[in-house]
């Protein structure tokens, strides 16, 4: 069975949601970063950055969300998680989390380090308006790229849609406006679906 190890109000929220749409077996480990468990020497050994999710397939290790996320899709090909390997769908499925993370989640980050995240001295709070402008460009991008389609990839949801609403679920939580009606309708819709619920109630 597969291990996954996480943290409510991470990144590790996106893989648990996969799983719980995958239907997959699984037991979940929690690791209280804000205790400091991420710098364990055992969790060390699993992730050396110290960070989640991580996932444990055995003798496999993976330790990136969309890494994981895509590897469950394509081990649960049922669940529709992933397109096909080779496919258009494939190709935009690649695009939109390329996109995610380089440019739509980077600006939450960057505010989440300056907030709190970084050693106090290393906190530059005259960043974050800069990042919040950041953000609201690369949301401008998105809601152009999904317009009033239902999901980013196709005619079906994907794990390109789990990584993007937990984005915007990120977002919202840092006071961020999405700043498009098409993105706000398009993350409700997501987040209530029963899978996310689940991943909720899993890592409270």
């Amino acid at each position: 069975m597969w291990q996954v190890y996480g943290c409510r109000n991470s990144r590790s929220n996106r893989v648990v949601w996969a799983l719980e749409e995958a239907g997959a077996a699984y037991d979940y480990h929690k690791v209280n970063l804000f205790a400091g468990e991420g710098r364990s020497p055992e969790y060390l050994a699993l992730n050396p950055g110290g960070k989640v999710p991580a996932l444990v397939d055995g003798a496999l290790i993976l330790t990136e969300s969309a890494a994981i996320c895509t590897y469950i899709g394509d081990c649960f090909p049922d669940s529709g998680l992933t397109p096909a390997i080779g496919s258009p769908e494939r190709a935009q499925y690649n695009q939109w989390c390329f996109f995610v993370l380089s440019e739509l989640e980077q600006s939450l980050w960057t505010i989440a380090k300056h907030r709190f995240a970084l050693p106090e001295k290393r906190r530059i709070p005259a960043v974050i308006e800069t990042a919040v402008w950041e953000f609201d460009v690369a949301a401008k991008v998105l809601a152009i790229g999904l317009g009033e389609r239902e999901f980013l990839v196709g005619h079906r949801f994907t794990a390109a849609d789990i990584l993007t609403a937990h984005t915007l679920a990120w977002a919202r939580a840092c006071e961020i406006t999405l700043g498009h009606a098409y993105l706000d309708a398009y993350a409700d819709r997501l987040l209530a679906r029963p899978a996310q619920t689940r991943a909720r109630e899993k890592e409270a």
